[in-house]
């Protein structure tokens, strides 16, 4: 197993059809199933998603035609296995805001991640209550919505970090068997101060 991701970075304006392809909700969940489970066909796709298999080998063939997924290895000729090509997606957010379209397209994948979140904190939740995972996962896990006053440049430098730091740790636990699959979500959102309310005629 490898611990270094395999990144793919688009640019707006030269992979404006890919990152169209890829706002789609199911081409999302598509590929994050692959990513998270490994190969899989159509058939079994649908049973996950609830979707017919015929729904998904089309997504899936939208996905290969960009370039997400892939054939797999196939178990027998009967049937057609797909893996996802890369282990991250990225691209420059100052290239999506002025890219046509970039900005609604950002917005559309940020939500369908969000969606994912609250699917992985449902799961988490189920896992420890029926003792899939072990209780020792009890204590470290969790969310955080610290509210620290940052530059743009210590944000960047914030994200250098904790991909630096993930990078580490995974490495160091690949062949530990109590190792399990994290689902780490970060999230650097700058947000403008509050207007004051507006007191006029407010009684003294």
């Amino acid at each position: 197993m490898t611990s270094e991701p395999t990144r793919r970075v688009l640019d707006p304006d030269r992979d404006g059809a890919a990152l169209k392809a890829l706002t789609h909700p199911l081409r999302i969940e598509l590929l994050g199933l692959l990513r998270q489970h490994g190969p899989a066909t159509a058939s079994e796709l649908a049973a996950r998603t609830g979707e017919s298999s015929a729904s998904t080998s089309y997504h899936l063939r939208v996905l290969a035609k960009y370039a997400f997924v892939a054939e797999a290895d196939h178990r027998d000729s009967r049937e057609r296995r797909w893996k996802a090509v890369h282990t991250l997606t990225s691209w420059s957010n100052e290239a999506m805001h002025r890219a046509p379209g970039g900005r609604a397209a950002l917005s559309t994948i940020r939500r369908r991640q969000l969606e994912h979140l609250e699917r992985s904190l449902v799961r988490h939740e189920a896992d420890l209550e029926s003792g899939r995972i072990d209780s020792a996962w009890q204590e470290p896990s969790g969310l955080s919505d610290a509210l620290p006053r940052l530059t743009p440049e210590s944000l960047t430098e914030l994200w250098e970090a904790v991909a630096a730091k993930t990078a580490e740790l995974a490495a160091r636990d690949a062949d530990d068997p109590r190792a399990e699959q994290v689902v780490v979500f970060t999230a650097g959102l700058p947000l403008a101060p509050e207007a004051a309310p507006d007191t006029e005629g407010d009684a003294s």
